[in-house]
């Protein structure tokens, strides 16, 4: 039996492709909006702002009329960072062939690229697992120094780092838990690699 329209957000890919392969449009609704900033960050970076929604509506086309085809229903991530790649980089030959010009950024870029959009969502799903103030001082910590965050809260500055500290161990053990979404992408995404490194995925203090 296909979840309720509201619990259709707490459902893995699998379960949304599933969904959507049965005709529900609320599995269809909640795919799209999963993935609708996924694709546009893909697109924006290989072509200009003025052809990021034409790609996003190619894209989503596709998907719509190809989702019954994969042959792995979890593995529909991959599959849309592919075509928004495809999709994209035709887009951009497309626009430059008025010009005489078929050139499009360097595959080693478009890669490099991708993989900090991989990263970037890696962290934002793994932070919708943290406690509502882990969530707040990551993100203050993004852009804030700890005087700033110290003000902002309304505690101390070793508090701050204290906190800051606790969060970012909660948050390196989300990145690398396998169960933890079925959104997550692979095991050898980017950003678990530095979590395992023991690199900070948020800025440190200025």
């Amino acid at each position: 039996m296909s979840p309720a329209g509201s619990a259709w957000h707490e459902r893995d890919d699998a379960a949304l492709v599933r969904g959507c392969r049965e005709g529900n449009e609320e599995a269809w609704t909640e795919l799209v909006t999963r993935y609708a900033r996924y694709v546009k960050a893909i697109a924006s970076s290989i072509v200009p702002p003025a052809d990021v929604e034409e790609v996003f509506q190619e894209v989503f086309a596709r998907l719509h009329r190809q989702h019954g085809t994969l042959r792995d229903d979890s593995a529909v991530r991959p599959w849309i960072a592919q075509v928004t790649r495809r999709a994209s980089i035709d887009r951009y030959r497309r626009a430059r062939r008025e010009e005489l010009v078929d050139v499009v950024p360097d595959s080693v870029e478009i890669d490099q690229r991708l993989a900090r959009i991989e990263e970037a969502i890696d962290v934002r799903e793994a932070m919708r697992h943290l406690d509502g103030r882990c969530q707040e001082i990551l993100d203050l910590a993004r852009d804030e120094s700890y005087s700033t965050i110290a003000d902002a809260l309304g505690i101390g500055m070793g508090t701050v780092a204290s906190r800051i500290s606790r969060c970012l161990a909660r948050l390196r053990a989300a990145l690398e838990d396998p169960e933890r979404d079925g959104r997550a992408g692979s095991p050898d995404a980017g950003v678990r690699g530095s979590a395992r490194a023991g690199k900070n995925p948020v800025a440190g203090p200025s």
